[in-house]
């Protein structure tokens, strides 16, 4: 996800926009939109799943479905530090710390894997869904034990879950909607339908991260 932008530089200069883009925000995310309109200093996306509006500073550029970015340089993985066990138990660092180191281990925003793990479970390590997804980042057993993590331990929870959100968005070119929607429906459901499925449940998910994204990072 490494793209090079001029920081707050909109390249909008009407109100109308062409159908079917990605609005490229100056972190380097992206998310797909139907089209957009400028309306003095705020962006409104429209997309499937309703309108969002975005503080115009904030988006760094459009770039039209025809104009594919390359697929981004596969990051360095994880350096995982072998800790000595100490003879006095330390206090374990707060889901927060934890969800911000594991943003920066991975190269993504820590605004981000922040919204992933509010919606997500609300911060909570002790989380536990109807489907049986554990922990801050909801991650099913299975996909742990993939992601060779223990989901009951914090900090590897907290870590697979960004490792997996940095894989989804790599393999769909950082396309922050269909990350997010194959984090939450699974990649084959996004597969099969070429985008965000139209399920009530993923689309809320959706909108509900980017909303909260766009407001924490706003305030950066």
């Amino acid at each position: 996800m490494s793209l090079v932008f001029q920081s707050g530089l909109v390249v909008l200069l009407a109100a109308t926009a062409w159908a079917g883009e990605d609005a490229v925000f100056s972190s380097g995310l992206r998310l797909h939109a139907d089209r957009h309109e400028l309306t003095g200093e705020t962006i409104r996306l429209y997309r499937s799943g309703g309108v969002i509006e975005v503080p115009a500073v904030m988006i760094a550029g459009f770039e039209a479905d025809e104009a594919l970015p390359e697929t981004p340089a596969a990051p360095v993985a994880p350096t995982v530090a072998v800790v000595a066990k100490a003879p006095e138990a330390k206090a374990a660092p707060d889901p927060k710390t934890l969800v911000h180191a594991a943003a920066q281990r991975n190269g993504l925003p820590a605004a981000f894997v922040e919204s992933v793990a509010k919606v997500e479970s609300g911060m909570d390590p002790r989380a536990v869904s109807p489907k049986g997804a554990l922990g801050v980042m909801q991650l099913m057993p299975s996909t742990a034990r993939t992601l060779g993590a223990d989901p009951m331990d914090t900090e590897q929870n907290i870590d697979a879950g960004a490792r997996l959100l940095r894989e989804l968005l790599m393999k769909y070119g950082g396309d922050v909607s269909k990350a997010l929607a194959a984090y939450n429906a699974g990649e084959g459901a996004v597969d099969r339908f070429q985008g965000v499925p139209p399920y009530p449940e993923t689309q809320h998910y959706v909108n509900a991260v980017v909303r909260d994204y766009l407001k924490n990072d706003g305030r950066r």
